[in-house]
C-alpha cells in the first residue's frame, strides 16, 4: 500500500483520493531546510503522535505514541539531535508538538532525512492536520476526517511518494 501525492492538492491512496495542501513552494529533489519546500522521493512513515487530551485513541496499524507537553522535533541544523523528538528547551530551536492549535493534534512522521541526518536537508516534515488548506512549510496537510481515514488503512510498511 503506497499514499501518492499526485500533485500540490491531491493525495491518493488505493480508490481514495484526498484534498491536501503542501509547502508554500511546492515540491523539490533538493530539499534545504527553511525553503517551504515538500521533498520529493519515495518514504517510509513513523508513528503517528497524537494529542489525547483532545482525541480519542485514533485506530491505526502503525506505532501510536502521545505528544506530551515537553515534546518537540529539533530543527537546529547546529545542533547534534537535528530532525529528531527531543524534550523542548530554550536552548535548541525546534518545531513545538504540543501546541495551541490543532495542526499537530494528529501527525505522522514522513521518514525523510531522518535515519543519518544530513544538517540542512530538511526537518520536520509530517503529515498533518489543517482547517483551511493553508500551505505548509514542507509538510503534507489534511482535512482530521481524511487523515483519520487514512489512519485506519495504513500499516507499518506504507510508505509516502511524493511527486
Amino acid at each position: 500500500m503506497q499514499l501518492i501525492l499526485k500533485n500540490k492538492n491531491t493525495l491518493l491512496l488505493d480508490e481514495f483520493k484526498f484534498k491536501c495542501s503542501i509547502g508554500k513552494k511546492g515540491s523539490t529533489s533538493n530539499k534545504i531546510e527553511g525553503d517551504k519546500k515538500t521533498p520529493k522521493g519515495v518514504y517510509s512513515l513513523g508513528p503517528l503522535f497524537y494529542r489525547k487530551d483532545r482525541l480519542k485513541n485514533p485506530e491505526t496499524k502503525i506505532k501510536k505514541i502521545p505528544i506530551k507537553k515537553s515534546m518537540g522535533w529539533c530543527d537546529d541544523v547546529n545542533n547534534k539531535n537535528y530532525n529528531r523528538l527531543i524534550k523542548v528547551s530554550k536552548k535548541i530551536k525546534h518545531e513545538k508538538l504540543f501546541r495551541k492549535n490543532s495542526i499537530y493534534d494528529l501527525l505522522i512522521l514522513i521518514n525523510y532525512n531522518t535515519k543519518k541526518p544530513v544538517r540542512k536537508k530538511g526537518s520536520a516534515i509530517f503529515i498533518h492536520l489543517t482547517n483551511n488548506y493553508k500551505k505548509t512549510l514542507g509538510c503534507i496537510a489534511l482535512k482530521e476526517n481524511d487523515l483519520l481515514t487514512i489512519l485506519k488503512l495504513i500499516n507499518k510498511k506504507t510508505k509516502i511518494k511524493i511527486l
